[in-house]
Order: structure tokens, then sequence, then C-alpha cells
């Protein structure tokens, strides 16, 4: 029985690599190419945005389940009173703001799945696509083609639309974590425009007990299948014990932050799952024959007259 568990277990240390597939994880600077992928490394300085050298986000599109803050006052010319009139003989004017009639417009408003914001009685609105300048532009159109807007000759420059995103639900990056041959642990967290993998790191508490320093690494998404991998390995050591941003990448949304579990977790684990069955089934095999016994006698001094 020895050696059989010794062999199976030769076994399983000899097959390890079958365990990670890609070679354990892009490890920096490892040079082992993947199905044809160039090998992985870590990129030059100014190929990626890192910690002291980030990047500015584009606009930002509005998608669904954004919520935003929507704001709408009417705005309107007013005589100054006693005002002294200049010298083309008109008097100063200036502006001031009121309330919507029937409904105000303020407050939170959610992005809905498809794609617009409903403003009570004044209808809804298309913003999934937007930049936050174009929804502003689009609301303040809706408004005036508006039956009670249009009705008082509202103009579009009278009305004041102030939009801004409250929570960044759409634009996410996600952090997964291998649980060692126990599955795999996915968090999702917003874009707020400057996070670094250490960050995304510390949205989980750090590292999972059973975490690979050695094999973290960053996914940057590819539309298309065909298209070269990107990704991006991250020296953790060097990160937090020697303050090296070399690899403290900036999050992009949709990137995927990858934390490997150590192998000899994984290589345990797939032990334990080869071990277990056999265990449970020579323990039961061992608990029947003693039941066996018991029941007849065999051992006990039953139905043995030699003591008597």
């Amino acid at each position: 029985m020895r050696g059989a568990y010794g062999l199976l277990a030769a076994l399983l240390f000899g097959a390890s690599g079958c365990l990670h597939p890609h070679g354990g994880g892009p490890t920096p600077g490892a040079g082992v190419g993947v199905h044809g992928h160039p090998p992985i490394a870590v990129p030059p300085p100014g190929a990626v945005p890192r910690e002291l050298d980030p990047i500015t986000l584009p606009p930002y599109v509005i998608e669904a389940p954004d919520i935003l803050s929507i704001q709408v006052v009417m705005r309107a010319e007013v005589d100054v009173k006693d005002a002294i009139p200049d010298k083309d003989g008109k008097k100063a004017k200036t502006y001031e703001t009121k309330p919507l009639p029937v409904q105000d417009i303020t407050g939170q408003f959610l992005v809905s799945p498809e794609g617009a914001v409903r403003l009570g009685s004044w209808g809804s609105v298309v913003v999934a696509g937007l930049t936050l300048d174009q929804a502003v532009e689009a609301v303040r159109q809706h408004l005036v083609r508006t039956e009670t807007l249009s009705r008082l000759g509202t103009r579009p420059e009278s009305l004041v639309v102030v939009v801004d995103v409250i929570a960044y639900n759409s634009k996410r990056y996600y952090v997964i974590t291998d649980g060692g041959g126990y599955g795999e642990q996915v968090y999702p967290f917003p874009v707020q425009g400057s996070e670094k993998v250490l960050d995304a790191i510390a949205n989980i508490n750090g590292l999972p007990a059973v975490a690979s320093k050695r094999n973290i690494w960053v996914a940057r998404r590819c539309p298309h299948p065909d298209q070269p991998w990107q990704i991006l390995p991250v020296d953790w050591v060097g990160i937090t014990q020697h303050g090296q941003t070399l690899t403290n990448y900036q999050i992009l949304p949709g990137d995927r932050v990858y934390v490997k579990a150590q192998r000899l977790v994984t290589i345990d684990t797939a032990m334990a799952r080869v071990f277990s069955p056999i265990e449970r089934m020579f323990g039961i095999t061992l608990l029947g024959t003693s039941t066996v016994n018991q029941i007849s006698g065999r051992g006990n001094g039953f139905n043995n007259n030699n003591g008597f």
C-alpha cells in the first residue's frame, strides 16, 4: 500500500505541469511562449501605463447601470430695478433661475437596461453611449421638445442642465484568486480612473493564504480571439518590498488581475482528491470486516468453551 501511494505521488509531482497548462503563470521575465503566442515578459517603459506614468482615461461613456445626478433649472432674463441706462439707452439685465414647471428635475437617476433615464412626467431620455456633455445636450433637447415647454416658447439656451456620474457601475475590473483546486473567486470593482495593481489587491485585503507571489498577472481584454494576448506579469515582491513601480500597472476597464495559487497547494489538493476515495473505501471495508467479526463472535471468547 505504501508503495502504491509513493508511486501515485511521484506521478502527480512529475505531471504537475498538467495542473498549470500555462507554465505556472507569467513570472516576470519568463521566456516561454504558449500555444504560438510570444514569450511573456515585462513590457518596456512607456508601453503601458504604470504607477509613475499613468494616463488620463478618455471621456466617460454612460452605460447601464450607471447612476447619474441630474439637475435642470430654467434661466430667464429680468430687468434690474433702478438700473442706470447705458449709452445705448438700455437698462442692465440679469438672470434668475427657477425650477421647471409641473415637476422639478433634481436628484439621482439610474440608467435603465434600455439605456435611458426616466425623468418622471417629462418622459425618458436615452443616454447610453453618450459622454456627459452629450447627455447634457440630449436632456436639454428632449425637454425643449416637450409639450409643456414648447407651449411656453422655451429656448434650449434658457435651460441649465447639469449631469454627473455618482456610481460608475458599468466600467469594472476584476480580481480573480485561484483557490488551489477549490475553485476561483471573482471580485468586481468599479474603475475610478487611477487604480493600480496594488490598489486592486488591497480591495480584497491582500493576497490569500494559498496565493503564489511569483504568479500574479494582469490580463488585458482582447476583443478578438486571434489577437495576441496582453499579459502583464506582476513582480509582487518588487512592488511591495522594494518599492518598484515597473509592474505596478494602471488598471483599465475590463482588466483581470489574476492571482495564481501555490503549485504545492494545488498538487496537495489533487492528491487529496485521489486518496480520499481510496481511504474512504478501505475505511468502509475495515469497518465492515470488524462488524462481521463482532457479530460472529470471533476473537471475543464467544462460543469458546475452553474457559468453562
